[in-house]
């Protein structure tokens, strides 16, 4: 006769078992889809162009739809998302640190309202008021409260990614003699770092989706293109510069799983 124990070993192991397969499923999912989504945004893309630029275009839409202008917006766009993204590492990540150390961890409530506030209110919003504070117009108007917009993810998973870490590594690393900057760099950061990279895909999105609105204080982008387009009555502009901007999108999306999969330490992957 089996034993409660022994039946108990069984039903753990069999458990062990379907989890390792369910995560094995994940990951082979995962992998097809790095595969297949930029095969999918690029024949998206290609289709798209050749329809363009093979049939009668008129005269607005020829003024418009070339490559010199479509390659000027689509850089604006990149060169917003790329700025807006090296503000929020700038500002969040230094920040979320701070404030799991011992002495700032009583403020991370103040920091976090603050990274709502600007997650909560509309981006258009945003984007008017620093126009009505200052009075100006540019690049740089733009990609200020879009990356006050896009701050909120970052901070808050680089926060959350240093506070599980498992304290008993910290105490086993000061029993070595470690110091607190060695813990801080060697342990704490690395184990973080799965946590901040799902962080900055997130805000990475948020950026190249609200930078579509920053044509309305001149910064470019791909929303001058869906803003002629649509008041201009010309649906095929407005198709592109729609069709361009998402693909940008899930291509920048792209880039942020592909670097949760590879960019984190090699025993969590």
């Amino acid at each position: 006769m089996t034993s409660a124990a022994e039946t108990s070993a069984v039903d753990a192991s069999a458990d062990d078992g379907t989890a390792r397969t369910a995560q094995q499923a994940a990951k082979r999912a995962e992998r097809i889809r790095l595969l297949v989504q930029p095969a999918i945004i690029v024949l998206v893309v290609v289709v798209l162009l050749a329809y363009t630029f093979t049939r009668d275009l008129s005269a607005t839409q020829k003024e418009t739809l070339n490559a010199s202008t479509l390659f000027q917006r689509l850089s604006e766009h990149v060169v917003i998302t790329i700025v807006v993204t090296a503000l929020v590492l700038a500002i969040a990540v230094p920040l979320g640190i701070l404030l799991t150390r011992n002495g700032y961890r009583r403020l991370a409530p103040v920091f976090i309202g603050i990274a709502n506030i600007g997650q909560a209110a509309p981006a258009v919003g945003l984007l008017v008021l620093l126009f009505l504070a200052t009075g100006k117009t540019g690049f740089w108007i733009g990609v200020l409260p879009i990356a006050f917009y896009s701050l909120l993810p970052v901070l808050r998973n680089t926060m959350l990614g240093f506070q599980q870490v498992d304290p008993s590594y910290i105490d086993a690393a000061r029993g070595q003699g470690m110091s607190s900057s060695g813990i801080l760099w060697r342990i704490e950061f690395p184990l973080a770092v799965p946590y901040m990279l799902a962080g900055l895909r997130t805000s990475l999105v948020l950026a190249v989706g609200t930078a579509t609105l920053s044509f309305l204080v001149g910064a470019g982008g791909l929303g001058v293109l869906i803003d002629t387009g649509y008041k201009l009555y010309q649906p095929l502009i407005l198709v592109v510069g729609g069709v361009l901007a998402v693909a940008l999108a899930l291509f920048v999306d792209w880039l942020g799983a592909l670097a949760e999969a590879y960019l984190g330490p090699k025993g969590l992957r």
